[in-house]
């Protein structure tokens, strides 16, 4: 009973740092969230940096890239008359 609990336990710890703090969002010092904060960007902006920072993590790094660049090229269609 007592492994069943510490397998729960840690289940759902794990699933909380999905929500919390997930591994493809943490750097060796910064987390996404607190850069983006510190920077106080905007929300096309703090996508793009958040698609850039975990690129490598997810297995599509083509994909975060693709999609960094969309949220760029939104930012920058504001600027267009």
């Amino acid at each position: 009973m007592e492994s069943n609990f510490r397998d729960l336990k840690k289940a759902i710890d794990e699933a909380s740092n999905m929500v919390d703090h997930p591994q493809h969002y943490q750097g060796k010092t910064f987390e996404v969230i607190d850069i983006i904060n510190d920077y106080s960007l905007n929300f096309e902006l703090g996508n793009a940096i958040k698609y850039i920072l975990r690129a490598d993590k997810k297995g599509n790094k083509k994909q975060d890239l693709e999609k960094s660049i969309w949220y760029l090229q939104h930012e920058l269609s504001k600027f267009r008359g």
